[in-house]
């Protein structure tokens, strides 16, 4: 059955909070994990869908897949039998592909469907087919699947033509086991590429650089068991922080590394919000509305494009006029139309959203259409007057574990219903007085 969440919006967010592990670092990490036939235990794994979809993935190609509990997994690739990805996991989860990766450097060839994922624009996946090919790899597309072979791998010198955070995972899991030394430039330096690269290196790899734009591998003959433990993310915390500010709250988001939000933190002080950075944890505070900015999306260490969504809603909110270009992705402004159902003032021209700020935003009956889009319209309900309800959570809960029960643990008042339950909606309205 699918499920809405229902918003009273109006109230400041207030507490304290436990960012989860960071997805986008586990998936490339749990790939990784197969790539040795001992057993690797991982923990601070995120409880959330798509993490969940990848290791039903990994448990289809015959891996012994133990879960420890909910943020705990054990995986052993010794018992892999299989090196076809079929397209029922791949078009749930973009991110299987980084088993292409994993089973080329393990056995030397592999079959994936070609991906789908969040539709927020095309994504190519050629850097990372250029990037098998130059370690030696024959790639042909039949059929809807990638297919990838070699007798060998052998380390190469390769340079991406574009800043790709899948293609620098892919080609990194497939080198380490390659023979020789393989260096790629122009590599993405996102915080989750220097996680894959630290959990590699626990288990025996050789790379160097990973978080520059140059990464340096030494061929390994194999790779042993590890325990390991998933940085916290950082588009959860970010999310968080954008909440605190928007409901004029006063949150601490613990379990962050604060270097890795300094983008995020940069443009909330900018605004006027007031962000306190302690060891593993910061806190944002406003009382008052927030002026305007200018927003560019970048590869790290610029503002990321998966805050791109949350930061607009706040802007929507805040005094003047702001504008925020998105670099990354050409379709990520979908959420516009569902912000202007709420009032907000927003003109996309292009790749560019320019925002007029409004003194409030009104409830209404929205969709979510992708996942950051989502959360981002989560944080105009709370912020905005009156009820809302906001449909096809499911992309909101592929990358946010719990996200209404950590909500309302600060003050919010929400709850997830199933869609077009009249009297739930009734209930809820009483309830929340």
């Amino acid at each position: 059955m699918e499920n809405q969440y229902i918003i009273k919006g109006g109230a400041c967010l207030q507490g304290e909070v436990t960012i989860s592990g960071a997805k986008n670092a586990a998936l490339g990490i749990l790939a990784a994990a197969i790539m040795t036939d001992e057993t690797v235990m991982i923990d601070n794994l995120p409880n959330v869908r798509d993490i969940n979809v990848l290791l039903t993935a990994i448990e289809g190609i015959g891996a012994t897949v133990n879960r420890l509990g909910p943020h705990e997994v054990e995986i052993n690739g010794s018992t892999i039998n299989n090196m076809t990805i079929d397209y029922d996991s791949i078009k749930k989860i973009r991110a299987s592909y980084y088993l292409l990766g994993a089973l080329l450097g393990k056995y030397s060839r592999a079959q994936v469907a070609l991906p789908g994922g969040c539709d927020i624009g095309s994504r190519p996946i050629d850097q990372h087919l250029k990037g098998f090919r130059a370690l030696g790899a024959t790639v042909n597309i039949e059929y809807g699947m990638i297919n990838t072979y070699t007798d060998a791998l052998t380390g190469s010198h390769i340079f991406l033509d574009v800043v790709s955070v899948g293609a620098t995972i892919n080609i990194m899991l497939a080198a380490c086991l390659a023979e020789g030394k393989t260096v790629i430039e122009n590599a993405a330096k996102e915080p989750h590429i220097v996680d894959v690269a630290n959990f590699l290196n626990s288990m025996g790899a050789n790379i160097k650089g990973a978080g520059t734009d140059k990464i340096r591998i030494n061929g390994v003959e194999r790779l042993h068991a590890t325990e390991y433990s998933i940085i916290p993310d950082q588009i959860e915390a970010g999310t968080f922080m954008v909440a605190a500010a928007a409901t004029k709250g006063d949150v601490l988001i613990r379990n962050v590394i604060p270097q890795h939000l300094e983008a995020i933190s940069n443009k909330l002080i900018e605004i006027g919000a007031e962000v306190e950075e302690f060891d593993d944890a910061v806190r944002v505070a406003a009382d008052h509305r927030l002026s305007h900015t200018q927003i560019k999306t970048l590869p790290h260490p610029g503002f990321p494009t998966d805050m791109q969504p949350q930061i607009a809603t706040l802007l929507a909110l805040s005094q003047g006029t702001s504008t925020v270009t998105e670099s990354i992705f050409e379709n990520r402004f979908k959420y516009v139309d569902e912000l202007a159902r709420m009032g907000a003032n927003i003109k996309v021209e292009g790749n560019v959203a320019i925002i007029e700020g409004t003194e409030g935003l009104t409830g209404a009956a929205i969709s979510a259409p992708d996942l950051r889009a989502g959360a981002a319209l989560v944080v105009a309900a709370l912020a905005a007057d009156g009820y809302t309800t906001v449909d096809s959570i499911k992309y909101i809960e592929r990358g946010y574990e719990c996200f209404e029960k950590k909500l309302n643990a600060l003050g919010a008042t929400m709850e997830k219903i199933p869609v077009d339950d009249e009297r739930a909606v009734q209930k809820f309205k009483l309830k929340a007085g």
